[in-house]
């Protein structure tokens, strides 16, 4: 299909494709470790399949409902017999709760890939309609789940570990007023996830749009019926598989649409991973660029 909104890519993709197949032997996760937060239905889910089906010795899922869990669970182990497949009904607004399913989860070993899909829609109201408890609550909430996988990732993230923030285009545009408050919170949780990225450089961090699939989530504000197209949930649960192998490395911190065609991405890696095309900046202006760089020192400050 067309492109319905501005591309860095000529094609435009609503489905899986061979470049992204998780039966490329390029794409291996063979012997990886991975966590899955919102495991149990939708991308999540799909994601889980994904890196079973390319090969991960072990995958955790993380939700609420326990039920979806061991469903998705019993569905990738007959599909993939040699996965081992940890369910923990958790709730990612809980510290003791997360604390806990990273520590079972890692034992005494580590994980190599988190991919922080939980999130919340909240009220769809405008700031003008906005309740504050309620407003303020969803991105709260977002936020903290977002922090809480974040921390949990640093604890035992393997040397060179793959974090994935399921972020949302609405990040980065307003498509209604009446998503103000998801809006602002998927801001603060790509910001939350570009400063784990500032500190440890020897991990990689990814943020995704995952476009525009049939899930509760994506119902709850429309979805599919107001954007007038689908995309299969396979795009997102492959394409995270992709962003996990080291032909994306080039792509570390970026923000990625799904959709985007990973073949002509590949085709400028030096342009793309050298420059600041794909990053949430200041557009415009040459902050952070290499005419203007400086370490700030706290300790000079007085601030340590």
């Amino acid at each position: 299909m067309a492109a319905p909104f501005p591309s860095p890519t000529t094609k435009w993709h609503s489905n899986t494709y061979p470049s992204i197949s998780p039966s490329r032997l390029e794409l291996s996760a063979k012997g990886k470790v991975v966590l899955v937060t919102g495991g149990g239905t939708g991308i999540g889910a799909e994601t889980a399949r994904s890196f079973a089906e390319a090969g991960a010795s072990r995958i955790a899922l993380l939700g609420r409902r326990e039920q979806p869990l061991l469903d998705t669970k019993a569905t990738i182990e007959k599909q993939y017999p040699g996965v081992e497949v940890f369910t923990a009904p958790t709730d990612v607004t809980n510290k003791s709760q997360m604390d806990d399913a990273f520590k079972r989860f890692a034992g005494n070993g580590t994980i190599d890939v988190v991919v922080s899909n939980a999130a919340l829609t909240g009220p769809l109201d405008s700031v003008e309609e906005a309740e504050e408890e309620r407003f303020l609550g969803a991105i709260q909430s977002n936020l903290r789940g977002s922090l809480l996988t974040a921390q949990g990732f640093l604890r035992h993230a393997s040397k060179n570990a793959i974090a994935i923030d399921v972020n949302s285009s609405a990040a980065h545009h307003n498509f209604t007023a009446a998503m103000a408050s998801y809006s602002i919170a998927k801001f603060a949780v790509y910001r939350l996830w570009n400063s784990v990225a500032f500190a440890h450089p020897e991990h990689s961090i990814f943020h995704i749009q995952p476009g525009v699939v049939d899930t509760d989530m994506n119902r709850a504000v429309g979805g599919v019926a107001a954007a007038g197209f689908e995309d299969h949930v396979s795009l997102p649960g492959n394409f995270n598989v992709w962003l996990a192998s080291p032909e994306a490395q080039f792509l570390k911190g970026k923000f990625l649409w799904t959709n985007w065609d990973v073949d002509e991405l590949k085709a400028r890696a030096k342009q793309i991973g050298s420059g600041k095309e794909l990053n949430i900046d200041l557009v415009g202006w040459p902050w952070g660029e290499a005419d203007y760089k400086r370490e700030w020192s706290f300790e000079a400050a007085g601030l340590k």
